[in-house]
């Protein structure tokens, strides 16, 4: 099959445009189309994955619930014997009844200094600061203050001064100073 050179270039001619008009079209036409719809399949998954997750929380919205609740009960219970209302009553009870165990001798409970807590920013309780003195012999005082601070989670015993007490207490038996600090309920 000859074909004359007019009729070769006009081929060729009709060749090259019909490449460029379907290469015009893929760029132009298909190519945002797939592109559009990459864009949709990565949403879909995302909204795939979003749904997922809010039919698995629904599914265990009882459990969690329930976990809502054994947290507050639990949080109740610890809070049930932290410091509220009159700070001095609450204080003096408290070592009233814990020291009647223990062979320490408490005459003396200071004031409390109620302030917000030091040791964390923003915290939803407020610290109490009170002073004790007594006397005790050295393993009493030592299994008075681990069992104190064992029961009371939210209390901390500092700075604790000992020295040897007065002969007329006994011999062997000490003197002792400490601060009790204890979380309290934020009445505001």
């Amino acid at each position: 099959m000859k074909l004359s050179k007019d009729k070769r270039n006009q081929l060729a001619l009709v060749l090259v445009g019909t490449l460029v008009v379907i290469a015009l079209m893929w760029f132009e036409l298909i190519q945002p189309r797939y592109a559009a719809l990459a864009r949709a399949v990565a949403s879909q998954g995302a909204a795939q994955k979003k749904l997922d997750g809010i039919q698995t929380a629904i599914k265990h919205a009882g459990t969690t619930a329930a976990e809502l609740t054994n947290v507050t009960q639990t949080l109740s219970d610890a809070e049930s014997d932290m410091a509220s209302g009159d700070l001095y009553s609450w204080s003096y009870n408290t070592l009233r009844l814990f020291k009647a165990q223990y062979q320490v001798d408490i005459p003396e409970i200071g004031h409390p200094d109620v302030g917000t807590v030091d040791l964390f920013s923003s915290f939803p309780f407020q610290q109490v600061r009170f002073t004790v003195t007594g006397t005790a012999y050295y393993h009493d005082l030592g299994k008075f203050i681990a069992d104190f601070e064992n029961t009371y989670p939210h209390i901390r015993v500092v700075n604790l001064q000992i020295q040897p007490a007065d002969a007329a207490d006994g011999p062997e038996k000490l003197s002792f100073r400490m601060e009790i600090i204890a979380l309290a309920k934020s009445t505001s």
